[in-house]
């Protein structure tokens, strides 16, 4: 059996650290999100005050943490969450105050243009971030020389050079792996756009251990049983792939233009 404390890095995940396991858990849409949000901010700039959308954002941890870290204004939009269940997730932890709770679509964002300092996604851009039009739409609500950053499933060579998805990973996520990409196909398509400059694209050196390690702890304390039977497929696909092709991208850039 796989404890709790399992997930208490503090020399690999200080901030994440200090967080409950179990409520980490029982507020899980998928892998690890406070860790991946702690390493993604090392490319990141987030200063009190700060406007920050937080992209389906689930049941709003990433958004709670980015509050309660940074002293940021967090805009948590999440498509399947009653924003109401979130906004009394928000207050419960405390920072009600700097965090506004959204029901939205990916692409009908109720916000003004250049309303955000910074854009931020984590477990969530691959389904919708794929289209090759999106980050035009999304851009708009990004100020000059805003961030826009993001940590996504992903691998280490892409599919198309595979000849196609090896079975292990069609068995552990299905026809859904054809969204996972590598590092260097989001700095492609981001740069190609024109609207933004890559600061950081990289992958996890480890991912899959993290991954693994988040399933086998959900696959035992999830309150959800669609989280434990998500949890318990997930873990025989890393235990086959061992990192070879699935690890995390966390990509971070900045909108072209001045910020003055």
């Amino acid at each position: 059996m796989t404890s709790l404390d399992a997930l208490v890095i503090p020399d690999k995940y200080p901030r994440a650290a200090t967080y409950d396991p179990q409520w980490m858990v029982d507020n899980c849409m998928g892998p690890n999100p406070l860790w991946l949000l702690e390493d993604l901010s090392r490319d990141c700039t987030f200063r009190p005050g700060m406007k920050v959308l937080d992209l389906g954002c689930g049941t709003g941890m990433t958004s709670i943490f980015l509050a309660r870290e940074y002293g940021v204004e967090v805009w948590a939009s999440e498509l399947w969450f009653p924003a109401e269940d979130n906004a009394a997730r928000f207050d419960q932890a405390g920072v009600g105050d700097q965090v506004h709770a959204v029901r939205a679509e990916a692409h009908d964002l109720p916000f003004e243009p250049e309303q955000f300092d910074a854009v931020l996604s984590v477990d969530s851009y691959h389904y919708f971030g794929t289209d090759d039009l999106y980050l035009g739409y999304l851009s708009r609500f990004l100020k000059p020389g805003g961030q826009l950053s993001i940590a996504v499933p992903s691998l280490h060579r892409e599919l198309r050079e595979l000849g196609g998805a090896p079975a292990h990973l069609r068995s552990g996520v299905g026809w859904e792996i054809l969204a996972f990409h590598t590092p260097e196909w989001w700095r492609f398509e981001w740069e190609q756009t024109g609207l933004v400059e890559v600061t950081a694209s990289r992958a996890q050196s480890d991912g899959w251990l993290d991954w693994k390690l988040w399933c086998e702890v959900c696959a035992e304390h999830s309150p959800d049983e669609l989280v434990r039977q998500h949890s318990r497929a997930e873990i025989p696909m890393l235990d086959t792939d061992r990192g070879e092709l699935l690890t995390f991208a966390l990509v971070t850039g900045r909108k072209n233009g001045s910020s003055e």
